[in-house]
């Protein structure tokens, strides 16, 4: 593209005028117009498909699913940015430009765009609005609303838009329906797909308003749902729309069928079980293992009125840790850090209160062909040996999984002996730094009391060491509010990770993102020879390439220490009144809850046989 044309195209961005498309046509008229995009050869679905195939494309429309909403609270209905604590479900109400089939591992196909064209050599990317996509208020989706919402997000919104957007260099409408993302580089393989996922937000409804504000007010998307009620703190419920402008879309055929989405928010779990057990929610997530073990003892579970199914889970596991603030000082020697995550009885406390239904996470990448295994291979040295001198030796000729004892007083001795090398003593009971005569102590900050039982068992066993651990409970705006400060020594992560890890990793590892406010760097993580390999990961062309770069990385990670590795089941355990229907087989990459819908029947004889109890 030339400069001339270039400097349109910024020019017309600054001032939101929309110009034409023939200004670009030198390049882009060779391009053929698709219907989808895959990271990696072809999506699987071809044109003129007419729905997903693990959908029932004619599943009925109608009813109500409730759901509870746990430990927390909420104040606003933006949840796009820093402040404030948003409600949950609120995606439901904005489309995207292209939508994601989780039967496949990462393809999107058109929603609010009907026709994509990509750079071969994928330095920009085109879609093609669909005429007929309209917002809740029935104005009309424009390219305009795409580029305004572009950049209010990552000027406004949250750091996470920033740093997963940060090598689009401008977007442009072209015309009223036609939009353009120019890249920057095209070092990512993924940042066409991944701009597909932009939400669009309506410029007539936000240009006049602060954006960057908490507010309580029933903003207009373009999705499925609509906000139908909002009671603050208790209580939000989303109302399917009718005349939804995409209800017969390919993408769409099959799903979103359920009439009323509710969201009722309770502090504490037990009240939230009570409360589904009485049949007041109809739908649950079970997290906690021991109910999902001998909880199901009442009546209406053994009448055959609520119904538990497992699915398995088709993306890597999550990376639920203990996460150390670098920032602390107390923090920064990696002996230390290793020494207390030797204090972490994971065998004890799968044995006596998960009854043995969980597996020790071992990985960033857990259950996935990107988990480092045993020695680096050759490839891997070719990363890492660059770097040889500012890694420890264990990176290169240590295997993974981290072979620690499983014995606890065995870790109890190693993590002592390692106190020591890193200048601590035990004087009367407590251990102190032999230079500053300081004691190391350390304060797990949570909002949720139901980790309380975890927590424990591990700070009494740093009190064997002489450490002294305290757990802070607060609630939700508290909680967040200090990690925006980073005023917390310990605190619950959870890193989720996919199929085809990319941009995302960015925010949560890189140095970049190791200061930002609310960003998912949460143990402040500057390390150079992480930065590269986050870049050199998001750059990977090929499935190979990526899988060896993950290994490293996750390599480097693990031996750093940063966090303490929690568990995983490898499953979503879910328990339902018996009044819901979905299609089986589950898709492959990950359960779409929006392809279920509410057997009209059932719920009836549910009704019928609750009246009769």
């Amino acid at each position: 593209m030339s400069t001339v044309v270039r400097c349109l195209l910024l020019s017309a961005l600054a001032s939101g005028w929309l110009i034409s498309s023939a200004a670009l046509a030198a390049d882009a008229e060779e391009v053929p117009t698709v219907h989808g995009l895959a990271l990696y050869d072809e999506p699987a679905l071809a044109p003129g498909f007419e729905h997903f195939p693990y959908v029932e494309p004619d599943a009925p429309k109608g009813g109500t699913m409730t759901r509870a909403a746990v430990g927390s609270s909420f104040d606003s209905t933006n949840p796009f940015i820093i402040r404030g604590t948003p409600a949950i479900g609120l995606s439901q109400i904005y489309d995207t430009l292209l939508e994601g089939n989780p039967d496949e591992p990462f393809s999107a196909y058109g929603l609010l765009a009907e026709g994509i064209r990509l750079d071969p050599e994928r330095h920009w990317i085109e879609f093609d609005l669909r005429p007929e996509a309209r917002f809740h208020d029935g104005e009309p989706v424009t390219a305009d609303d795409v580029a305004f919402s572009f950049e209010l997000l990552t000027e406004q919104g949250n750091p996470f838009y920033g740093a997963y957007y940060a090598a689009v260099e401008s977007v442009v409408a072209l015309d009223a329906h036609t939009v353009r993302f120019e890249f920057a580089n095209n070092h990512s393989r993924e940042l066409p797909l991944i701009v597909g996922q932009l939400p669009v937000l309506p410029r007539h409804y936000w240009q006049e308003r602060d954006f960057t504000a908490p507010t309580l007010d029933r903003h207009p998307g373009s999705g499925p749902y609509r906000i139908a009620e909002v009671e603050p703190g208790r209580r939000i419920v989303y109302q399917r729309v009718e005349d939804y402008w995409g209800r017969d879309l390919a993408v769409n055929r099959g799903r979103h069928n359920i009439d009323r989405l509710v969201y009722d928010y309770y502090r504490d779990r037990d009240i939230a079980w009570e409360a589904f057990k009485a049949g007041v929610m109809d739908y649950r997530t079970d997290a906690r293992a021991a109910t999902w073990a001998i909880g199901y003892d009442f009546p209406a579970y053994h009448d055959g009125l609520v119904e538990r199914i497992t699915v398995p889970d088709g993306q890597p596991a999550p990376m639920q840790a203990f996460v150390f603030n670098l920032r602390r000082d107390k923090f920064q020697d990696p002996r230390v850090r290793e020494a207390l995550s030797l204090t972490f009885d994971f065998p004890w406390l799968n044995a006596n209160l998960f009854y043995d239904t969980y597996r020790r996470t071992e990985s960033f990448f857990q259950n996935s062909e990107m988990a480092a295994r045993g020695l680096p291979s050759e490839a891997e040295l070719e990363l890492l040996e660059p770097h040889r001198e500012a890694l420890p030796e264990r990176v290169f000729e240590a295997e993974v999984p981290i072979d620690h004892p499983q014995d606890l007083r065995e870790r109890l001795r190693l993590a002592l002996e390692l106190l020591r090398e890193a200048g601590y003593e035990v004087e009367d009971g407590v251990l102190v730094h032999t230079d500053t005569g300081r004691p190391l102590s350390l304060e797990v900050l949570l909002f949720d009391t139901g980790m309380e039982r975890v927590v424990q068992p591990m700070l009494r066993n740093m009190a064997r060491l002489g450490v002294q651990g305290s757990i802070r409970i607060v609630d939700i705006n508290q909680y967040l509010n200090r990690l925006r400060s980073f005023d917390f020594d310990m605190v619950i992560g959870q890193f989720p990770q996919s199929n085809n890890p990319g941009n995302e990793q960015r925010e949560f590892w890189t140095s970049d993102f190791a200061e930002s406010p609310q960003s998912r760097n949460l143990m402040g993580l500057a390390n150079p020879v992480v930065d590269d390999l986050v870049e050199r990961l998001i750059r990977a062309d090929s499935r190979e390439e990526l899988n060896t770069i993950t290994r490293a990385l996750d390599r480097v990670l693990l031996w750093g220490f940063y966090l303490i590795p929690q568990y995983h089941s490898g499953e979503t355990r879910i328990a339902v009144w018996d009044k819901f229907a979905w299609p089986e087989p589950f898709p492959e990459y990950g359960m779409d809850l929006a392809a279920w819908w509410v057997d009209a029947e059932r719920e009836a004889e549910l009704n019928r046989r609750l009246r009769g109890r």
